[in-house]
C-alpha cells in the first residue's frame, strides 16, 4: 500500500497500558466512525505497515484506545509510539453537498462570482489559522480562504469550485 492511497487517520501519542495498549489522536469530527477498524497502516521507517486492531474504543472523545496483535508489552508500545496511522482511501466516507476532502479537489478550478475563472486548485494550505486553496492562475498563486461563507458550490461532476470572495481578494494578487 502506497501513501498516496491512503488518508491520514491519525496519529498514537502514548501508552495506555503495559498491555501494549495505546492511544491515538484522529484527526477526524466523526471519530466514531473508526472505532472498529480491523487494520490500519502505520508508517515506520517511511514504510506503510499493516496492524492488526484486536480491539479499539474512544476514550475521552477524541482519543482511541487500541489494541494491536502481537503488540503485548509496553517495549513493543514504545517502538510504535509516535507512528502515524493510515487508512485506504476508499474507506473515507462519501461528502456530498459543499463538503469535500482537500485531497479530492485539487485539480478542480474555481470560479468566482463576481470575477470569473480565476484558477486551478493546486493544493490546500491547512497550517494556518483558516485553511487556504492555493490557487494556479497561469503560474501566479492566490490564496482564498476556504469559509464556508465563500463557497457557494461544489460541482465534482464539472470539477468546478463556486466562490463568492470579498470584492478585491483576488485583484490583491494580480
Amino acid at each position: 500500500m502506497k501513501k498516496e492511497d491512503c488518508f491520514y487517520l491519525g496519529k498514537i501519542v502514548k501508552k495506555y497500558s503495559f498491555k501494549g495498549e495505546v492511544l491515538a489522536k484522529l484527526d477526524t469530527d466523526q471519530p466514531e466512525l473508526y472505532e472498529n477498524l480491523d487494520a490500519i497502516f502505520l508508517e515506520l521507517r517511511n514504510n506503510l505497515v499493516p496492524f492488526f486492531v484486536e480491539h479499539s474504543q474512544l476514550h475521552k472523545s477524541e482519543l482511541l484506545r487500541l489494541k494491536f496483535e502481537d503488540v503485548d508489552t509496553e517495549a513493543d508500545a514504545d517502538s510504535i509510539l509516535k507512528s502515524e496511522l493510515y487508512l485506504p482511501l476508499e474507506l473515507l466516507p462519501k461528502l456530498e453537498g459543499n463538503k469535500f476532502y482537500f485531497h479530492e479537489i485539487i485539480g478542480f478550478t474555481i470560479v468566482d462570482k463576481n470575477f470569473g475563472e480565476v484558477g486551478v486548485v493546486k493544493s490546500v494550505n491547512d497550517t494556518t489559522a483558516q485553511a487556504l486553496f492555493e490557487v494556479d492562475r497561469n503560474g501566479l498563486e492566490i490564496l482564498i480562504p476556504m469559509n464556508d461563507k465563500f463557497i457557494k458550490k461544489v460541482d465534482r461532476e464539472n470539477k468546478n469550485i463556486v466562490v463568492e470572495t470579498p470584492e478585491g481578494l483576488i485583484d490583491l494578487y494580480l
